[in-house]
C-alpha cells in the first residue's frame, strides 16, 4: 500500500516563526541601536579626523549601512508581526515585496577603505552578516530554497526505500 505524499516539505515557514527568528531579532535590533549610537557619537567625531577623500568614503559606507539597516529592520519588523500574530504572512509577503535589499558588494575594501575607522568596518561586517542570514530566513519563509534544499515526495520515496534495503527491512 503506496501513502500519498505532498509534493513537496515546506519546512520554511516553520523554522522562520520558531525560536530561531528571536535571536536573528534581537541581534539586527541590537546592531541597529548600536549602529546609531556610533554614528551620532564616536563616528561623527572620527570622521572629522579623516582625509577629505577618506571621508568621502565614510559618509559613503555610512549611508550604505544604515540604508541596509532599514531594511533589515522593516523585514524583521514584519516577520515579527506575523510570528505574532497582528497580520497575516500573506500581507507581510505583499510588504516585504516593497523592501528591496540592497545588493552587498561581493568584495569589500577598495581604495582607502583600510583606512576607515575599525569600528565602522566592524559594523559593516556584521551588517552583511546580518543581511545575509535575513536573506536565508526570507528564501525559507518564502520557501524558496535551492532545489536541492526541496524535498519532493519521489526523494523522499526514494530516500525511504534505500534506508530499507540497507538495514535489511521491507515495507
Amino acid at each position: 500500500m503506496t501513502q500519498d505524499l505532498p509534493s513537496a516539505v515546506a519546512i520554511g515557514p516553520r523554522i522562520v516563526s520558531s525560536g530561531g527568528f528571536a535571536g536573528l531579532y534581537q541581534e539586527g535590533m541590537a546592531l541597529i541601536e548600536e549602529v546609531a549610537a556610533y554614528l551620532d557619537g564616536d563616528g561623527r567625531s572620527q570622521s572629522l579626523a579623516l582625509s577629505r577623500e577618506c571621508a568621502f568614503l565614510y559618509a559613503t559606507e555610512s549611508m550604505r549601512l544604515t540604508t541596509r539597516l532599514m531594511q533589515l529592520a522593516s523585514w524583521l519588523l514584519l516577520q515579527r508581526a506575523v510570528n505574532e500574530g497582528e497580520i497575516t504572512p500573506e500581507n507581510a509577503r505583499k510588504e516585504k515585496e516593497k523592501v528591496k535589499f540592497s545588493a552587498t558588494p561581493s568584495e569589500r575594501g577598495g581604495p582607502g577603505f583600510s583606512e576607515l575607522p575599525e569600528t565602522l568596518r566592524v559594523f559593516i561586517g556584521r551588517g552583511d552578516r546580518l543581511f545575509e542570514r535575513v536573506v536565508q530566513f526570507d528564501r525559507l519563509e518564502r520557501g524558496s530554497m535551492p532545489e536541492r534544499a526541496t524535498l519532493h515526495a519521489n526523494d523522499l520515496a526514494d530516500q525511504m526505500a534505500r534506508l530499507k534495503a540497507a538495514f535489511g527491512r521491507q515495507g
